[in-house]
């Protein structure tokens, strides 16, 4: 195949790849910080042409144009897979609406539930080999390029070419249109997180769980990234990676040393991962990286995939967690947070692993508008909050007041387990309330 001649057949404006979408076509956009900004521009030209356009995101970091043209929602309908701020504010105006997922299922639940009329996939360049690489997000887009009837691929040049792994890219036979970037946007640099006092504490006591040639995986958030700064700071030694998201906290660890993969039982020496967020520090690490591995979601999420690496840490962050060990990460009293993401994926393979512990690491308290604080070790799960991992599941709970291992233990164990981790000014209504609900033992508190 002459991929020169096959490149220019195929290259198309945006204005003309938005005009094949069709009302009431489902439209799938890009992930997290790869979006497709002039197909999305394009597409919201179009506005008073189309009516119930349907459209997916996974985690957009940026507000996309058909949105922001529509704000009755008259014309363009978006769906989120896993909400980020940009989602949250939207939701907040009704103007975006969550997709439950179980991450390491994509493949499946896309190839077996849903309709994809065309993709508007962002990539990096081609090479000279014919292949567009999807650089920092490889999670579902291999799925979503097989399953669209139409496939458009929007080039932004200034993207990392990001090495697999597998399927981290598209091969041009199996692209129908090309769209070239006009402006070439660089990608989203994410700011950096507050850190507390509290979050210092809990990420020492997580310190305690690790040890030399623990394969660990970390969540989203500023916990998570001080677990990273002070493993960076540590003398661990021989460190693995395998997560869902790559962050600038990996590369502090790489580069002191602290991570070679050499003791992984699988994809040793690499750092896999399924979809990276952060800064132009990562963006740059990535770029053309053997050390890094991109993978889609259904290899890197899979619990039994993951748990192949023994010593395997997991740790993640929660909004809540009630008294029988239920742990609420996405959504409070109606409102979405977040998703599932690969939270539940990642604490049921941990615990699969040999010497695994999987960890859900919040602080005990959150502080409301008026400035009081409420306890984030709840009774139970009230309206409108949902379940990330249910309590059969759910292992390690650590707060700035202790660690707790609840694999194993009956209610009035977890109960007394999490009421000592909880905030002291919350322990004796949680001991009132757990008595109520006859999962706590006769005590000279009461």
């Amino acid at each position: 195949m002459n991929y020169a001649a096959e490149y220019n057949k195929k290259n198309i404006t945006a204005d003309q790849a938005a005009k094949l979408v069709k009302s009431g076509d489902w439209v799938q956009y890009g992930e997290f910080v790869q979006q497709p900004i002039d197909c999305d521009a394009a597409l919201a030209k179009r506005k008073d042409e189309l009516t119930d356009v349907k459209i997916r995101v996974v985690t957009t970091a940026v507000l996309p144009k058909v949105v922001e043209v529509d704000p009755e929602r008259e014309h363009f309908y978006l769906n989120d897979w896993h909400f980020s701020g940009v989602s949250r504010k939207l939701m907040d105006q009704n103007l975006c609406n969550y997709i439950p997922l179980c991450y390491h299922e994509a493949d499946r639940l896309i190839g077996l539930c849903q309709d994809i009329d065309i993709c508007f996939q962002p990539v990096a360049s081609m090479d000279s080999h014919g292949f567009f690489n999807f650089s920092t997000s490889n999670s579902l887009a291999s799925f979503v390029t097989k399953k669209a009837k139409i496939v458009v691929v929007e080039v932004n040049s200034s993207v990392p070419y990001c090495l697999g792994g597998n399927n981290e890219g598209i091969h041009i036979s199996d692209v129908d249109y090309i769209v070239e970037s006009s402006t070439n946007p660089k990608l989203t640099n994410l700011p950096a997180l507050p850190v507390s006092d509290v979050d210092k504490k809990i990420a020492d006591l997580v310190m305690k769980e690790m040890c030399d040639g623990a394969c660990i995986q970390l969540g989203i958030g500023a916990m998570p990234n001080t677990v990273g700064a002070l493993i960076a700071q540590s003398d661990l030694k021989d460190l693995g990676v395998h997560t869902e998201m790559l962050v600038d906290s990996f590369v502090d660890m790489y580069e002191a040393g602290r991570i070679t993969g050499k003791r992984k039982q699988i994809d040793q020496g690499k750092m896999a991962y399924t979809f990276a967020m952060g800064t132009d520090k990562l963006y740059n690490f990535l770029d053309h990286n053997p050390v890094c591995a991109s993978y889609p979601v259904s290899y890197c999420n899979d619990p039994f995939v993951l748990s192949q690496n023994d010593n395997f840490v997991a740790i993640n962050n929660a909004l809540e967690v009630d008294l029988y060990g239920q742990v609420a990460s996405e959504a409070l009293n109606g409102r979405n947070i977040s998703g599932t993401g690969g939270q539940l994926d990642y604490i049921f393979g941990a615990f699969r692993s040999k010497n695994g512990k999987p960890i859900i690491a919040l602080s005990s308290t959150s502080k409301k508008a008026d400035g009081t604080l409420t306890s984030r070790i709840t009774p139970g799960i009230g309206p409108g909050t949902i379940v990330t991992v249910p309590r059969s599941l759910a292992a390690y709970i650590i707060t700035e007041y202790g660690a707790v291992n609840l694999k194993g233990m009956s209610t009035w164990e977890r109960a007394e387990g999490l009421i000592s981790i909880a905030h002291p000014q919350f322990r004796d209504e949680l001991i009132k309330e757990a008595h109520q609900l006859k999962i706590w033992r006769r005590s000279n508190r009461i």
